[in-house]
């Protein structure tokens, strides 16, 4: 008994393979129309390209490792002396620099120029301005507008305050961290820049730019404290100075206009003025001393950059691979057929 269960549940093969030849006509008639749609279709998809590059920025080395911990941490692929650093931004928080608005928004401005010179504008107009949408989407979005509430009151300041931006502005925001990719090596801490347009030259002079505004953000981060230092070292220099010019001229003055004096007290105020020159001069020295360590300071902070892999101008669209996408739609289109018409036998087998 069981075992005539058992025989039930098994699919023959040769009825199912005789079912499809009687039913090949089907295939003839899906296939034919699943093609035409899947090449209609993808053929409406605007094409992307994608440039990158990759960046492998200077990084301080701290001592706080062991020898220990670092060979254990090699062991696993790790690299942890290029990842140490007294910086309170680990490089491994660079990609997060795309969820900033006062970053994005700082894209907004980059000069783009097309492949055929037609598109010349900034990256903001050339997203909203100078996409290639498929056609049903205009429709959609021509829809959507009849049924859209009403338009935010917030009107966007983003050049002032990148963080207070309309709804537009923001939606431009939004295309822009799809479209641009920050990631980093865990292992060798390089950075890699990914940017995508439907334009090969764009998608290149968004990849450098980003790289340039990247570059600007670390040497700015890395340097803030010393040129901070600098600054401060600077003003107490211009102080001290004019306190030296002051005291050498009431010096000299004073010396001028007592020359033929021998008098013990005159005597004594011109040393003690020539005293006061002199420490007014040292502290100045001192201070102009401190001024120009700050300044090799901000120098020695400064990070060096090495362009691993530069952005190149892509000769071929990164997507969408209509030759995979149509062959896809044609293997899904015969296993639907074949399962339609293998539908007894599958009833049979799981009981529908």
């Amino acid at each position: 008994m069981e075992n005539n269960k058992n025989n039930n549940e098994v699919i023959d093969l040769r009825v199912v393979f005789k079912k499809i030849m009687d039913n090949k006509m089907l295939y003839f008639k899906v296939m034919p129309i699943v093609f035409v749609l899947s090449c209609a279709y993808i053929l409406c998809i605007p094409r992307t390209y994608t440039s990158s590059l990759s960046l492998a920025p200077e990084v301080n080395n701290g001592s706080g490792l062991s020898g220990s911990i670092g060979s254990i941490a090699s062991s696993f692929g790790f690299d942890l002396s290029s990842m140490e650093t007294s910086d309170a931004i680990n490089p491994m928080l660079y990609p997060d620099l795309m969820e900033d608005n006062g970053f994005v928004v700082g894209l907004f401005d980059i000069k783009v120029v097309s492949a055929n010179g037609e598109i010349k504008c900034n990256y903001y107009n050339y997203l909203a301005k100078h996409q290639d949408v498929p056609f049903w989407s205009k429709g959609f979005k021509s829809i959507k507008k009849l049924f859209a509430e009403k338009e935010s009151l917030i009107k966007g300041d983003f050049k002032n305050n990148p963080y207070r931006l309309s709804k537009k502005q923001n939606d431009i925001a939004e295309i822009i961290r799809k479209e641009i990719n920050i990631s980093i090596d865990k292992k060798t801490a390089v950075i890699t820049i990914t940017a995508k347009a439907q334009d090969p030259l764009i998608c290149k002079t968004l990849a450098d730019s980003v790289k340039e505004r990247l570059q600007v953000f670390i040497t700015n981060y890395r340097t803030r404290k010393s040129r901070v230092d600098e600054e401060y070292y600077k003003n107490l220099v211009v102080e001290a100075k004019y306190e030296y010019e002051k005291a050498r001229q009431l010096y000299g003055s004073y010396a001028d206009a007592n020359t033929d004096l021998q008098l013990i007290s005159f005597r004594s105020k011109q040393e003690d003025l020539e005293n006061d020159m002199q420490l007014k001069y040292n502290a100045y020295s001192t201070m102009m001393t401190q001024y120009q360590a700050a300044k090799a300071k901000v120098q020695e902070r400064t990070p060096a950059f090495t362009i691993v892999k530069g952005a190149a101008v892509p000769v071929k669209a990164s997507g969408p691979k209509r030759m995979i996408f149509v062959l896809s739609m044609l293997f899904l289109a015969f296993i639907a057929t074949t399962l339609y018409i293998a539908k007894e036998e599958l009833k049979d087998l799981f009981k529908i």
